[in-house]
């Protein structure tokens, strides 16, 4: 029996979705207007968007904004002062989408990297390794922007309060069930603020503050049956305080601390001595919004990781 191969239709290859730009541009400045210096330390991240066929099929750059000139930018409006690291964001889009006709919009991205004063010296720091704020501003073609803002790796444990137990147990199941043990994570948060409250201004550093206290006032408060639970009870206590922020996502890795058994030495361990294990760690994701707020909000396309 022979069997029929039917040539394939003939498609036409077109270009999709696409972005370009300048990724982790390495920005440190100093203001120097006192005596009393301040540092701000960002890695900014361009990419622009718009009709750049032309550049990928024929080879023509003559609408390609060099990827160093999108660097050089950055420098040049630092100096005029970068502020909170959104409204630098928002500098850096309404330049491109200004200057250059036909740029329609564009994702503009920054972390920042804190430091503190040594002894309270006004131009000698030390770095603060305790967390990593973060920002990413997008414009489409109609103008509009978006704004989310975060933060990453703010590390956080709880030496009790906090229990997990109840669960399903199956003939892989190993784990104890336990009503005290050590609750530890690497909180990653973004949250999106809503359209009305980027129209009307927002005090982008005051909400960071108050939103990175909420966290960890909650994670700190909260007796613990799960991290899940955690999570939620942060989220909440975000979005109850803060009716400018639409929705709230967060990544949690559950960073287990086992029970060390001491009895082949002859000692008790009254839950005092752990071995922290950085692998492999449980991952907990979830998304707190206000119910009736839009899903699956086009930023979040762009933004790696998130649920």
């Amino acid at each position: 029996m022979t069997t029929e191969i039917t040539a394939p239709t003939q498609t036409k290859i077109v270009l999709g979705s696409n972005q370009y730009g300048k990724s982790e541009v390495r920005l440190v400045k100093i203001t120097r207007d006192t005596e009393r210096h301040q540092i701000q330390d960002l890695n900014v991240t361009s990419q622009l968007h718009g009709d750049f066929s032309a550049a990928h099929q024929d080879g023509d750059n003559s609408r390609v904004v060099a990827t160093d000139t999108q660097k050089n930018t950055v420098y040049g409006l630092a100096r005029n002062g970068v502020g909170a690291i959104e409204e630098f964001l928002v500098q850096l889009g309404e330049h491109f989408t200004g200057e250059f006709d036909w740029i329609t919009g564009g994702r503009w991205a920054a972390q920042q990297f804190f430091w503190d004063r040594i002894n309270d010296h006004d131009h000698a720091f030390s770095q603060n390794k305790s967390e990593v704020r973060t920002a990413v501003l997008e414009i489409d073609a109609q103008g509009k922007k978006s704004i989310v803002a975060g933060l990453e790796d703010l590390t956080v444990l709880k030496s009790t309060g906090s229990e997990f137990h109840g669960f399903p147990r199956d003939k892989y199941t190993t784990l104890k069930e336990t009503t005290d043990r050590i609750l530890a994570t690497d909180v990653t948060a973004r949250w999106r603020y809503t359209d009305q409250a980027i129209a009307e201004g927002i005090d982008f550093d005051g909400v960071y503050a108050s939103v990175r206290n909420l966290l960890l006032t909650q994670f700190a408060q909260t007796h613990s049956y799960a991290l899940q639970q955690t999570m939620f009870q942060m989220g909440q206590a975000v979005l109850e305080a803060h009716p400018e922020i639409a929705e709230i996502k967060m990544s949690l890795p559950n960073k287990h601390h086992f029970l060390v058994d001491l009895d082949v030495f002859g000692q008790d361990n009254p839950n005092e001595v752990f071995f922290a294990a950085d692998r492999p760690y449980g991952l907990i994701e979830a998304t707190i919004t206000r119910e009736g707020t839009e899903e699956n909000h086009p930023i979040w396309a762009n933004i790696p990781a998130f649920i």
